[in-house]
């Protein structure tokens, strides 16, 4: 595989134990590193969301690409340490460390042309999410180092065609007991979507301004008595107030 000198400037971050959403697949197909991506230079999390960072992370690597997807496609994207996934061979924090549990979301926003649309003033709906099972005490996160730092859902069969960002976003919440504690890692990719679906959200948000600094879901104390993170066996729900689109 081939690194851009972006890619190359990536490995070099610190050890931390963070990530990148770094690359799409659409039903099984691997799109290629950053192709129909806009993803940060580094793999730091956003923690303030009052920011425009919010959105699709902090400025870096934009692709000019745009990925055909249909409605029904099963789509996948991929966290990694770094851009290429491990940062060294047997990398311990590869997807992303085992302590950063949390949900996994994903949303979509209309946009007239996903290349060069600007991230700011779009209605943004959800389309995916995997939060927290009371049942196994898996979050969203257990479920993506699980499969190798890839989360796949499937795009809806109701989506219009046209143009889209798609936002897909881990939040990790092992330090969110204290505000501003929580971090946000996404990416945005950039999807044309084909088809004669009709589909218009009746509830949208912004971002930002979906999440609040105070959000239960976001200043939060996922660790039970025993000092578990099974947010003491209670149900958990992702911030934003938004529930996952019907079509």
């Amino acid at each position: 595989m081939k690194f851009s000198l972006f890619a190359a400037a990536a490995f070099a971050v610190s050890a931390e134990a963070h990530c990148i959403f770094q690359e799409v697949s659409v039903n099984g197909q691997k799109q290629g590193s950053l192709v129909g991506l806009r993803a940060p230079n580094d793999n730091n999390p956003v923690y303030d969301v009052t920011s425009q960072d919010i959105i699709c992370q902090k400025q870096g690597h934009t692709s000019d690409k745009v990925i055909s997807v249909a409605p029904g496609d099963k789509l996948g994207a991929y966290f990694g340490h770094v851009i290429g996934g491990a940062q060294f061979a047997n990398d311990p924090d590869n997807p992303i460390a085992k302590s950063h549990k949390g949900p996994i979301t994903a949303w979509l926003a209309k946009v007239d042309n996903a290349a060069t649309a600007s991230k700011t003033g779009l209605k943004w709906f959800k389309i995916w999410e995997d939060t927290f099972d009371t049942s196994s005490k898996q979050w969203g996160v257990d479920h993506m180092i699980s499969n190798q730092g890839w989360v796949n859902f499937q795009l809806p069969q109701c989506i219009a065609p046209g143009d889209y960002l798609m936002r897909v976003e881990i939040l990790a919440l092992h330090s969110a007991k204290s505000p501003n504690g929580a971090q946000f890692y996404m990416s945005c990719a950039q999807l044309r979507v084909s088809g004669s679906g009709t589909f218009s959200p009746s509830q949208t948000v912004s971002f930002p301004g979906a999440y609040q600094k105070n959000d239960p879901s976001i200043v939060v104390n996922i660790y039970g008595a025993l000092g578990q993170p099974d947010n003491g066996g209670k149900p958990y729900s992702a911030p934003g107030n938004v529930p996952v689109i019907q079509c």
